[in-house]
């Protein structure tokens, strides 16, 4: 049996701190310190981890400035963002259900 699209998406996109990284990457570019002071709880190692993977997956892009000290800034590539409908998406499922949480 062929493996479901949405498995193939989360695959790709899930988890605790990949769809936070690439909401983040969808405003504008950022250094890996910007990233870590915007993302409450995330580990230096896990994000590392985490911007590899979207690396490897044709994602983002990583780009290293030639100064000392190094300095490294993340940006979603094209196909990155081809994700962009399905984040805003999920950001405005999450405001709707902040404001249902609040009336009920």
């Amino acid at each position: 049996m062929n493996e479901s699209p949405v498995n193939i998406t989360v695959k790709v996109i899930g988890g605790k701190w990949k769809p936070i990284i690439l909401w983040l990457l969808s405003q504008q570019k950022y250094r890996f310190s910007e990233l870590r002071n915007e993302i409450n709880g995330v580990t230096q190692k896990m994000l590392t981890q985490q911007l590899k993977e979207l690396e490897k997956d044709g994602l983002i892009k990583r780009k290293v400035f030639p100064v000392v000290p190094p300095k490294v800034e993340y940006s979603l590539t094209p196909y990155g963002r081809s994700l962009q409908p399905l984040l805003a998406a999920m950001a405005e499922w999450g405001h709707r259900h902040t404001k249902r949480q609040k009336h009920r």
